[in-house]
């Protein structure tokens, strides 16, 4: 919580550096590449990243997940063993439990999704299958510390007191993963995950940064599951994932970590996203101690009427007031509008300003262009400061 301002954060992926781009590119095609000059790039490029976010006003930055090969989530795939990948059969690629894409949207937009899955290069990302071959075991040691260097460096030298890495959630780590060959019953697959994530979630913290977990496929799994399935099925679903999730904080301090749900982050449809009122309950169960939620996505920006009559503990509401799903400029009065009515709902100091999603979902699939990027989150500064000097009075601010 803050006593005196509206802080200004974001969800964290923010749009790779071409030089940086050129060795991802090699390493996501398995070709020969030239470690040292990839890792002093990746260095050089946090460091750039994080003094630019600073000069925009961002308050607690993030190393623009620039160190993540594969996307936000199926980074964690080359930091674990234990799993292997093969091609889906037909029968999981019709199965919602068994398959990472599809659903709804999908069903009721198809001419759209076949044009827009193969320009964002998601196309290429379907129709395999993750199958466990062995126990899971976090191998990523060495990357985390890798990013925690990086990140702390560049903020030492921004003169940024605050930073935070974002990490996978269970629920989004292994999303329709075969575990049966390993693993007795799927509880104990998720017990096992948990453990795995801890490991990276606690080095993060430990080492003084705070740590973000992201979940887009806990709302999603609701878009591919009901119907068929019941919401009270999909509920149980996600309550054990929920249940994962808090295992896997066990023994980190709430206040240095905070949870990011979105639904999907593409700028599509989302006409069958779960409303937020469907979990919030479940939201309201972590251990942690900021919740990141879109609230700048048309679809979604009536639900800030959510958090009226909740009990929200000592946790702060970090809302996205502005859109990484448009090339449009949000105006600072409008970001200061949508914090200021849910700060007269929370309180003041449960408040922060973030975005709906990161600005690049992979390295590879931009949202908006840079330059549109760094002037929207000049804006969500500019509107953080606008909503202090509302809440607080002109001295404050």
């Amino acid at each position: 919580m803050t006593s005196d301002r509206i802080l200004a954060t974001h969800v964290g992926s923010l749009v790779r550096p071409p030089k940086l781009v050129e060795h991802l590119k090699k390493i996501e095609a398995g070709e020969p590449y030239d470690e040292a000059a990839y890792e002093a790039c990746l260095t050089e490029s946090i460091g750039e990243v994080v003094r630019q976010q600073a000069d925009v006003g961002i308050d607690i930055v993030s190393d623009g997940e620039f160190s993540k090969g594969k996307n936000w989530a199926f980074y964690i795939h080359d930091r674990m063993g234990g799993i292997t990948r093969r091609p889906q059969t037909p029968e999981e690629a019709r199965d919602p439990m068994a398959s990472p894409g599809g659903g709804h949207d999908h069903e009721a937009f198809p001419e759209f999704y076949e044009e827009y899955d193969r320009a964002s290069g998601l196309a290429s990302r379907l129709g395999v299958r993750v199958v466990l071959d062995g126990p899971l075991e976090y191998t990523g040691q060495k990357q985390v510390q890798r990013d925690i260097a990086n990140i702390k460096a560049a903020a030492a030298k921004a003169g940024v007191e605050d930073a935070f890495l974002p990490v996978v959630a269970p629920a989004s780590a292994l999303p329709g993963a075969k575990w049966d060959e390993q693993y007795a019953d799927e509880d104990a697959f998720l017990d096992a995950l948990a453990d795995l994530l801890h490991q990276e979630y606690k080095a993060i913290t430990d080492a003084g940064l705070i740590v973000q977990i992201d979940d887009a496929f806990l709302p999603y799994m609701h878009e591919k599951m009901v119907p068929p399935m019941t919401m009270s099925a999909y509920h149980e679903w996600a309550e054990r994932r929920i249940d994962c999730l808090n295992r896997a904080l066990n023994g980190i301090p709430r206040e240095r970590a905070r949870y990011h749900i979105c639904w999907g982050s593409w700028n599509g449809p989302h006409m069958f996203d779960v409303p937020i009122k469907e979990i919030v309950d479940l939201l309201l169960k972590l251990n942690v101690g900021g919740l990141l939620f879109e609230n700048a996505n048309p679809r979604h920006e009536h639900e800030w009427t959510v958090w009226e009559g909740r009990d929200i503990g000592d946790r702060v509401l970090i809302p996205g007031v502005i859109s990484h799903a448009t090339n449009v400029v949000e105006h600072p009065e409008l970001v200061a509008q949508r914090l200021v009515r849910l700060a007269n709902i929370v309180g003041r100091e449960h408040v922060m300003g973030g975005t709906d999603c990161g600005f690049a979902q992979s390295p590879f699939a931009a949202r908006v262009h840079p330059t549109i990027m760094w002037a929207k989150l000049k804006m969500l500064a500019e509107g953080c400061e606008l909503a202090t000097r509302e809440l607080w009075g002109k001295a404050a601010a």
